[in-house]
């Protein structure tokens, strides 16, 4: 068999190709005939014609000018044909909750990445046999909710239930308990048939996957999740990163396992990681997605993180390593130039390997100390690591000090440290991982406060907003609204405990 790499084709060529693709097929949609797309297919640079003539969108602008006629039945408005399915994302940015389009083409494409992603794991030392387990995938409900025109749903709820015939056998829990809607229900029942099941994969958000194998463990009176499922050797997480998390998986184990970090957004599968001995995920270059990448800076965004109208944007052969880059995809669900709201970092251009940074709108920086969720989460695992402790959950908000600016951090830790010892800590940390961080603390961030609360209070708040169990993630980043209600929910907490 041929390395994995050499299967794929050349980087800039493929993403030509891709857009070419989907101008041909979306020029007959309402959108394709208001931006001309059958003139741009007769561009000798088509994707510099593209990137002038199509303006560059978020959630809200997209949304407000064309997705909502295809929300309310009408056909051939950015992609042929009706959409028959919306994704609602777990709105921990912008909107409460967002309504991506899901079509048919996007389903085959996400079909197309998840059967190249098993073929990766040949890269892998695994036995044959192994490739016989079952594979667990905790998702959202399969059960989704028809609304007249159109399904709504979680992704992964729609995605599994379009899962191919062959792969049902492998598929756990089974379509009886992934219809189930309500998150404790759906826990009871996969603890109850976890004997019965010899699982080598599982697939799912750390949080939930965390919950669900300590839960195991105490049903059955285990030491290790290998007790039951001595066969379980890879991990596929995505969605957040999983550095918070290592240390509280590391005590559920038997023996190690392989993690594989895979980026299936609402938009569309866009990178997964192809081979051992990395943490960087390789982008889908020729599968329905065309690719753009926006430096983020004070160029392209403004202070409170929203893309500029003017906003340069690179294709994949103008970026460069290193570098902080926000996310615009155009897709085969009728997505344009579309800021699809992640920041990533290239860590190999040759092997278009990245990594996922944080969010646009999850960065905090109040005065200019650029504070990624990629440094949240080092300095998280710094703290973990320094005093052996597991911090399963956080968030952190940037508040208004007296004349100037603080950080305020609320920890997730069941075991006992001291806040001040904290915070403390987590700039000393912030000031090694971030230069700008080390200087705004002595010009402008004038405090950093830390109130170390019982993990059960982040998983209380999820449930009371219907953000329970699923692909949902607690907002690693709290502003205006959302931090006044989580400031007033931690309070109420306090009182009643």
């Amino acid at each position: 068999m041929l390395p994995f790499e050499a299967l794929k084709p050349k980087s800039y060529s493929a993403q030509k190709r891709t857009l070419k693709k989907l101008l041909r097929k979306a020029s007959i949609t309402a959108f394709g005939e208001h931006y001309h797309f059958s003139e741009l297919l007769k561009e000798k640079d088509i994707v510099g014609a593209f990137r002038e003539k199509v303006p560059i969108y978020d959630y809200n602008s997209i949304f407000k000018k064309w997705w909502y006629r295809s929300l309310h039945g009408e056909p051939f408005v950015c992609w042929p044909g009706k959409v028959k399915y919306f994704a609602l994302s777990s709105g921990t940015s912008e909107a409460s909750s967002k309504y991506i389009p899901v079509t048919g083409d996007m389903l085959r494409a996400i079909k197309k990445t998840s059967i190249r992603q098993i073929i990766s794991l040949a890269q892998y030392d695994f036995p044959g046999e192994f490739f016989e387990k079952g594979i667990l995938m905790l998702g959202g409900s399969t059960h989704l909710q028809y609304n007249g025109t159109y399904y709504e749903g979680d992704l992964s709820g729609i995605t599994t239930g379009n899962i191919p015939f062959w792969f049902q056998h492998f598929y756990k829990p089974g379509r009886r308990i992934s219809k189930e809607r309500d998150w404790p229900t759906k826990l009871e029942e996969i603890i109850k048939k976890a004997p019965d099941w010899d699982i080598g994969v599982i697939c799912g958000v750390p949080a939930w996957i965390q919950i669900l194998l300590e839960r195991i463990i105490e049903k059955y009176n285990l030491k290790t999740i290998h007790d039951i499922w001595p066969n379980f050797s890879i991990y596929v997480h995505g969605g957040v990163s999983l550095a918070p998390y290592h240390k509280g998986f590391e005590k559920l184990l038997g023996h190690p396992v392989t993690f594989i970090e895979t980026y299936l957004a609402s938009e569309g599968f866009i990178a997964f990681q192809t081979r051992p001995n990395t943490d960087a995920m390789s982008l889908e270059l020729d599968n329905g997605l065309f690719m753009e990448f926006v430096p983020f800076s004070n160029d392209n965004f403004d202070d409170d993180n929203n893309i500029k109208p003017n906003a340069t944007a690179l294709t994949i052969k103008e970026v460069e390593e290193g570098k902080e880059y926000a996310l615009l995809i155009s897709s085969c669900a009728g997505a344009w130039r579309y800021l699809i709201g992640d920041t990533i970092k290239f860590t190999s251009v040759k092997r278009n390997e990245i990594i996922i940074t944080g969010r646009t709108k999850h960065f905090l920086s109040l005065c200019g100390e650029h504070l990624s969720q990629d440094n949240m989460n080092r300095a998280i695992q710094m703290l973990e690591d320094e005093f052996n402790i597991e911090v399963r959950e956080f968030t952190v908000a940037g508040i208004k000090h007296g004349s100037m600016f603080a950080h305020k951090w609320y920890m997730g830790i069941d075991s006992k440290i001291d806040a001040d010892i904290v915070k403390i800590k987590i700039d000393e940390y912030l000031k090694i991982l971030n230069d700008d961080y080390r200087v705004e603390r002595i010009a402008a961030i004038r405090e950093v406060f830390a109130e170390v609360l019982p993990t059960e209070v982040f998983y209380a708040w999820m449930k009371e907003k219907g953000k329970e169990g699923a692909q949902n993630k607690f907002p690693r980043v709290m502003k205006d609204e959302k931090l006044a209600d989580w400031e007033s929910f931690v309070e109420e907490y306090k009182k009643s405990h």
